[in-house]
């Protein structure tokens, strides 16, 4: 047998805390019924599913700070994967070292079976270990996706500046009456600040034009 069948053959027999269930729907309308099944499966009582219909985006979400309120150590937290806890790398990375590290607790992700080494092993120093693997893997990738970003901006820019594409502010137009006044700055008649107020724009702005 297999590890990842060792690992549901035995759905939900922690003994050494409570399990949770956690389920997340981007939307209202969305149906949840699949991530009800999968934990009523692993043996997710429904008294103990905390459901919440939002966005991924972020945490601040009222299920499931609920459920991180009661979390205790031993307890485990099942999900029926990774990105039903959240979208974003960088956030679901720190949410998973404060469940692992700060709770003390164990997070179950029913699509990847190695992330329950409860089970597996019934080891503390083993699944600390695997979590700490996984969530490095995570950062990882969060830094990978990162820096691809940052490449295919810089080369659209670049492509884009190609194309004769001109970023950043317009440049402010001088208005009418300017020459004359540089004129006089220029003869110190005026000083900056006064040349400034005469034009009725800020000091560092007349001091940029007169100076490009």
């Amino acid at each position: 047998m297999d590890l990842g069948s060792i690992l549901n053959s035995q759905p939900g027999s922690q003994t050494d805390g409570v399990t949770y269930g956690y389920i997340r729907v981007s939307t209202v309308t969305q149906h949840d019924d699949r991530q009800r099944l999968a934990m009523e499966d692993f043996g997710v009582t429904a008294d103990r599913l905390f459901v919440d219909k939002q966005s991924g985006k972020n945490f601040a979400r009222p299920a499931y700070m609920a459920m991180m309120a009661v979390l205790k150590p031993g307890d485990t937290v099942v999900v029926q994967s990774l990105d039903r806890l959240g979208r974003d790398y960088d956030e679901m990375i720190r949410q998973m070292d404060i469940i692992s590290r700060e709770k003390k607790a164990t997070l179950v992700a029913l699509d990847l079976p190695l992330l329950n080494t409860k089970e597996a092993y019934g080891n503390d120093l083993t699944r600390k270990l695997i979590t700490n693997l996984f969530i490095q893997i995570f950062s990882y990738v969060a830094q990978m996706e990162r820096e691809m970003n940052h490449r295919r901006t810089m080369e659209g820019l670049a492509a884009a500046r190609v194309r004769g594409v001109k970023f950043g502010r317009r440049p402010m137009k001088r208005p009418e009456g300017y020459e004359a006044v540089r004129k006089r700055w220029e003869r110190g008649e005026l000083s900056e600040r006064e040349a400034a107020r005469l034009l009725k724009v800020s000091r560092p702005t007349f001091h940029k034009w007169v100076h490009e």
